[in-house]
């Protein structure tokens, strides 16, 4: 069994892995990490290998305190990886990013894929038949373009997310939903367009916290999975423990 840490932006996420199906998944705050991971720990008594990913600040303490325990791989960018990296700066590419490549190969050997990470940034991943990383586009995600609207203006307010019923708003409110929701969904529909027409045969995955929200209101064919960075950490471990 192997047990995978996600720190994102906002949250952490936890995935254990019986050989590649997970069988459990949790999301918490960063803070909480140390108390789940002993919680997990006297649940889960088979889980031998550990790797963590961040891409936010993570106690070092609680870091240790998972080596201690498991046999840990932490991610960065001296790690193997199942793909070629033709990334123009390597070592800035995201681990998160290297991750959602890794679940693309694994998964979907053979095919031009295009990952979007719908969280606290909208990524855009995209590997080819010969399972060579190309590159992709960074955008805000919801939540930051709520938030720059309200912290980059004067007078607009700061808003939850809701659903426009109109691409015609009548009132500020409205007319800031329907900006940053349908500016969204005519971005990542752009998006996938662009890459269609050189890549005809192109496989969609949408994954990240706000997947499910944007899938249902998408025009084009994609999979929506909400354990895809997960699948691809685990993957990474695998591949790295095999060699």
């Amino acid at each position: 069994m192997n047990l995978v840490i996600d720190v994102g932006n906002t949250y952490t996420k936890i995935g254990v892995f019986d050989a590649s199906k997970i069988i459990y998944k949790n999301i918490i705050e960063h803070n909480a990490l140390k108390k789940e991971v002993q919680n997990i720990k006297e649940t889960y008594s088979l889980i031998k290998n550990a790797i963590i990913s961040s891409v936010s600040n993570i106690n070092e303490d609680c870091i240790q305190y998972i080596k201690n325990v498991y046999n840990t791989l932490v991610l960065d960018h001296l790690v193997s990886m199942p793909f070629k990296n033709l990334y123009d700066t390597p070592t800035t590419l995201g681990i998160d990013r290297m991750a959602l490549v890794a679940a693309a190969v694994d998964q979907l050997s053979g095919k031009n894929v295009l990952i979007i990470d719908a969280g606290t940034c909208i990524t855009y991943d995209f590997k080819n038949k010969k399972e060579e990383y190309l590159g992709g586009a960074i955008a805000p995600g919801i939540r930051l373009r709520y938030g720059s609207l309200h912290n980059y203006t004067a007078k607009l307010p700061l808003l939850e997310l809701v659903s426009p019923k109109n691409q015609i708003g009548k009132s500020t409110e409205e007319a800031i939903h329907s900006g940053v929701v349908f500016g969204i969904l005519h971005e990542i529909n752009g998006v996938i367009t662009e890459y269609c027409n050189i890549y005809p045969d192109l496989t969609v995955i949408l994954t990240g916290g706000d997947a499910h929200f944007l899938s249902k209101r998408l025009k084009n064919s994609i999979f929506a999975t909400s354990n895809f960075l997960l699948e691809g950490l685990n993957y990474i471990l695998a591949f790295n423990n095999n060699k």
